[in-house]
């Protein structure tokens, strides 16, 4: 007994066949009437338990070169190309050995997204020509502190009408780097964002190869390192593109500039904002409980002509204690004046002038006012800190620090008198 796997006669060559045992039987028959050429065949002796081998696809890559009951082939796409169908086909039992799956395709597509650092970025269709009515959208997303160098290899659409617009940035909101139609390859360039948006516009008539298309990932450089920053210190050490970095100055000195920049992205560079500095000011208003003043400009000398006020003010119940760490000014025409109060309608403290300060102040109120005046000549600079004590803590300093100086003081204020 015997199964039939075809029956063939006429001009057409038959397609390729396969028997499902060991035993094939070939019946040849002619009658009375026509005769003609005949037939010449081959066979080649197969396992039963054998899938026929797979193609692989154009622009693709097939993986695994066995093809036994179970055994599994997959198909990748080469860069810039889509699988169109399965990825993986297995070979499966029965009378006739099969694959579970035909064999897929790899086709560019309209649009995707990627995140390697490298990569192919192709029209849709490419090598053929694409279709009309298209609007795809490509993104390349990487790392922050990468852009991509990008490369043209083919490019050719109808003129104006259908264009292919590439964005630093997301493609809604992305900065446009250029805009590129017609059939003159562009030149290379580069894109200084980990984000890089690719959208491309065909209208409803003429139709072109399109364009093929890489890019390279790069590092972009860091911004300038901000340190040393003069009396202040920098909080942060990585500069490079999407950081932030903050500012502080230390206890005298006043933040000029923004507290805190982001590294930019860009061909060049830059931080978002210029450098801050830290300066010790020319008066200014002051709430902390304890803190240093600092002369206009320092370390360097105070400039001339200088009318400086400061307001220091603690919470109630508290007084303030003021020490001068270094006083080096011209004699009697510069001279710091200190006020028991808000405003300097109220007691004076005293006037300090030279080189020395011959006894620290001690206010009775919890606000002081400090002025400093510079006439046209002379220069030098000083330093007082500055403590709020409660008051009664105040009194009992004031006391102790009378019964040390007094003896000390005594004979020059006899004499004087």
């Amino acid at each position: 007994m015997h199964n039939t796997v075809s029956s063939l006669s006429g001009t057409t060559i038959p397609q390729l066949l396969n028997s499902t045992s060991n035993n094939l039987y070939l019946n040849f028959v002619s009658d009375i009437s026509v005769s003609a050429a005949g037939f010449h065949l081959e066979y080649t002796a197969i396992g039963l338990d054998t899938c026929p081998e797979p193609q692989t696809p154009i622009y693709g890559i097939k993986v695994g070169d066995r093809y036994m009951v179970g055994d599994v082939v997959i198909f990748q796409c080469e860069q810039g190309y889509s699988l169109q169908g399965n990825a993986h086909i297995t070979c499966m039992p029965g009378p006739v050995r099969r694959w579970n799956y035909p064999v897929p395709l790899c086709l560019a597509q309209c649009g995707g997204a990627m995140t390697d650092v490298s990569g192919v970025i192709l029209s849709p269709g490419f090598p053929g020509n694409y279709p009309s009515g298209l609007d795809c959208t490509w993104t390349v997303t990487l790392p922050i502190g990468f852009g991509i160098h990008v490369q043209f290899l083919n490019f050719s659409t109808e003129a104006i009408h259908d264009y292919l617009e590439i964005r630093s940035g997301p493609s809604e909101t992305g900065t446009v780097i250029d805009r590129f139609s017609g059939p003159q390859v562009p030149e290379s360039l580069f894109s200084t964002t980990h984000e890089t948006s690719f959208f491309f516009h065909s209208d409803y008539s003429q139709n072109k190869p399109g364009f093929h298309i890489t890019y390279q990932a790069y590092q972009l450089q860091s911004c300038p390192d901000p340190r040393p920053f003069r009396n202040g210190i920098v909080i942060g050490s990585d500069f490079s593109v999407g950081m932030t970095v903050s500012f502080e100055c230390l206890p005298g000195y006043s933040l000029i500039g923004e507290t805190s920049l982001t590294c930019l992205h860009g061909i060049s560079r830059n931080w978002n904002n210029p450098i801050p500095r830290c300066e010790a000011l020319c008066g200014r208003n002051i709430t902390s409980m304890n803190g240093t003043i600092f002369s206009p400009g320092h370390p360097a000398e105070y400039p001339n002509f200088q009318d400086c006020v400061w307001s220091v003010r603690v919470p109630p119940g508290n007084g303030i204690y003021i020490n001068f760490t270094v006083l080096s000014t011209e004699p009697i025409y510069d001279y710091i004046t200190v006020w028991d109060g808000p405003d300097q309608s109220s007691p004076q403290i005293g006037q300090f002038s030279g080189n020395t300060a011959l006894e620290s102040v001690y206010s009775t109120s919890n606000q002081i006012l400090i002025k400093f005046h510079s006439d046209f000549s002379g220069s030098g600079f000083f330093v007082l800190s500055y403590h709020g004590e409660m008051l009664h803590t105040l009194q009992v300093l004031k006391n102790v620090h009378a019964a040390l100086f007094y003896p000390v003081l005594k004979p020059a204020y006899e004499s004087f008198i």
